[in-house]
């Protein structure tokens, strides 16, 4: 997803001088093309994430459009404070781009993993929160994130993620898309979690079970309308997500229906409260927090009886 990423960033610079790229002392290579073509306008901040969003809030302020990049545990924790005050507070719009999100280098262990973004960005006013599941998914709504006029938060993947639209969808940002119609049941997947949601529906299916599996590609703001339909067509609703199931894409579900006094069965499905270490890769570090598609299925089935 990260070439994705640099690619659409390739076809927009040439078009709209305002776009700025700054990042943290990663993706040398994969920015030179970029690099050519936007020249001083692509900046090595250097490990410097902090002053990396500084310096993005003031070229906001000067009518530019940053973005800024770094793996994500570093281009949001560690810079949290000048998110809130120099960008979110001032509501500039600035792209805070996140890569390998979740559990994408999943074999650095902790330091590297994402657990807590999606919890971190989502609480602050202003910040929109989007989450593509797929290339194509990214493409879609990027020309939406270049339009909006207020900060965005991007959660990209790493690399060799599945494609699994079987062709471009029409994406909005705060629109859900129904990737597999269904009926009782609804998977509502967010980012990466898609692909697994539909090898989960087949299993599923093989039961007897003919589920609905959504991509809310957008946390922030959610599908009202969407979930509004969804309350009275589904017994279950189901999240997935490779984020803590404290304070994520689940956690937003269940703020929803509490926030308007609705009850829902809501089984979801993340990170647990745990930290993963000692794994050899992603599908091993997914196994280890219960997100292969065995232990999903597993999961919904003994929930359904």
């Amino acid at each position: 997803m990260r070439n994705c990423f640099a690619a659409c960033l390739e076809k927009y610079v040439k078009e709209q001088d305002e776009i700025v790229l700054l990042y943290a002392d990663i993706g040398n290579r994969l920015f030179n093309k970029l690099k050519d073509l936007a020249g001083p306008r692509v900046i090595n901040a250097g490990i410097a994430e902090a002053n990396m969003a500084g310096m993005a809030a003031g070229m906001a302020m000067n009518g530019m459009k940053p973005f800024i990049y770094t793996i994500t545990p570093f281009t949001t924790s560690r810079n949290f404070e000048q998110i809130k005050v120099d960008i979110a507070y001032q509501n500039l719009p600035v792209v805070i781009a996140g890569t390998g999100s979740g559990l994408g280098y999943a074999n650095l262990g902790p330091t590297h993993h994402s657990f807590e973004d999606l919890a971190l960005m989502r609480v602050l006013p202003n910040m929109q929160v989007v989450c593509p599941a797929d290339v194509l998914e990214l493409e879609a709504l990027f020309p939406q994130i270049l339009k909006s006029r207020e900060p965005v938060y991007l959660r990209l993947g790493k690399k060799n993620e599945a494609v699994v639209h079987p062709e471009p969808p029409n994406l909005s940002i705060g629109k859900a898309h129904v990737l597999i119609p269904g009926e009782r049941i609804c998977l509502m997947s967010c980012g990466s979690m898609l692909e697994t949601a539909k090898q989960v529906s087949v299993e599923l299916g093989k039961q007897g079970l003919k589920v609905e599996v959504c991509s809310f590609h957008t946390v922030k703001p959610l599908d009202d309308a969407y979930l509004d339909e969804a309350y009275s067509r589904f017994d279950t609703w189901v999240t997935l997500e490779e984020h803590s199931v404290i304070g994520g894409f689940g956690s937003a579900i269940s703020d929803w229906l509490s926030e308007r006094l609705l009850n829902k069965d809501v089984l979801r499905f993340g990170i647990p409260d745990l930290f993963i270490d000692q794994v050899s890769g992603q599908q091993d570090a997914k196994k280890r927090a219960g997100l292969s598609v065995g232990s999903i299925v597993e999961g919904i089935l003994a929930y359904e009886g």
